[in-house]
């Protein structure tokens, strides 16, 4: 009786240990035949927008699931981040942004219905881009002191298309206002697509937005590209001077997009993610066609991204407090 009991114990440890690990395993492989979705907090045709429809196709065929690009724009940006911050902590609603709105903003004091360190689960970097400081063409100005200059003599200022309150966007044309001494009416806009419609309109003036969704309206003569903000002049951009060069020393912002799950995912899941992620960002084709068009292909483990936003929310809390930069 106790060597069937024995027995008995130790065949249930070995069926427990075998579910768990099984589990662990569906857990991981769990995507196949499912649908996944990329919410995108922004309306379509953002830098955001762009990504998530480059590697949405490459990351379904290899996980063997259908992944979807589901725009939903609104608050900024809070309303996309919110429903996956509420999702189901199951890795199939995901959520592609631009991660400086999602530490920036709270930071700068604006007020979040989620909590970014508790009810997200980073899964990964995607990409940086650097912002293109551009002109609807009919402005005179050609250069970021011409522009400066026509600012400060224009009444009222000039108005400047913003991409959600506390995003990288917004936060580089106001640095640089900041810097430059001008005033601008910053007018906001539920996606950069819009923004970017209304200064080729005419309909503002001025905008800092991310180079892979501004480059194609440069390269049309549709907008005229005063500067770049990267740390040095863009390889496929060499006539075009940094914000840095053109007068204002150590000016170096971008858009960094980042992907990222609900809160409590399980860890295999979101590793999986992070995957799959990276490998169809070094595919040639992908990152070839993503630096031709401003964009760098980043990847980081969901460690090395959670303590990314970490120190960007420390980093803006700390601008926050040296210059007084409030969002409302």
């Amino acid at each position: 009786m106790r060597r069937f009991f024995r027995f008995t114990m130790l065949a249930g440890i070995v069926v427990a240990s075998t579910l768990s690990l099984g589990s662990g395993a569906v857990s991981a492989q769990n995507f196949a035949g499912k649908t996944i979705r990329i919410i995108v907090p922004y309306a379509a045709g953002g830098t955001s927008d762009i990504l998530a429809r480059a590697l949405s196709n490459k990351v379904g065929e290899s996980l063997g699931a259908t992944v979807v690009v589901d725009n939903k724009p609104g608050a900024n940006g809070v309303l996309g981040s919110d429903l996956v911050a509420k999702s189901a902590p199951d890795g199939l609603t995901l959520l592609l942004t631009d991660v400086g709105g999602l530490t920036s903003a709270p930071a700068l004091g604006a007020k979040m219905p989620f909590d970014v360190a508790k009810d997200f689960s980073p899964v990964t970097m995607i990409a940086y881009s650097p912002h293109l400081a551009v002109v609807n063409p009919a402005l005179p100005a050609k250069t970021l002191a011409e522009l400066v200059a026509a600012s400060k003599a224009k009444a009222g200022g000039f108005s400047v298309a913003t991409v959600g309150a506390g995003s990288a966007p917004h936060l580089a044309a106001a640095l640089f206002a900041a810097r430059a001494g001008v005033e601008w009416v910053f007018v906001p806009y539920k996606g950069g697509a819009q923004a970017l419609t209304d200064v080729v309109a005419g309909h503002a003036h001025v905008m800092f937005n991310g180079m892979l969704a501004t480059l194609p309206m440069v390269k049309n003569n549709q907008l005229r590209v005063l500067a770049v903000s990267s740390d040095k002049r863009w390889p496929t951009m060499p006539d075009v001077p940094t914000v840095a060069e053109s007068g204002y020393p150590g000016f170096v912002t971008g858009s960094w997009q980042g992907l990222l799950a609900a809160g409590n995912t399980p860890p295999d899941v979101v590793a999986r993610l992070g995957t799959e992620f990276g490998k169809a960002l070094a595919i040639p084709e992908i990152r070839e066609r993503l630096l031709a068009q401003g964009a760098e292909p980043r990847t980081m483990t969901p460690h090395q991204f959670a303590e990314f936003l970490a120190s960007e929310t420390v980093k803006w809390r700390e601008l926050a407090k040296a210059t007084g930069i409030k969002l409302e």
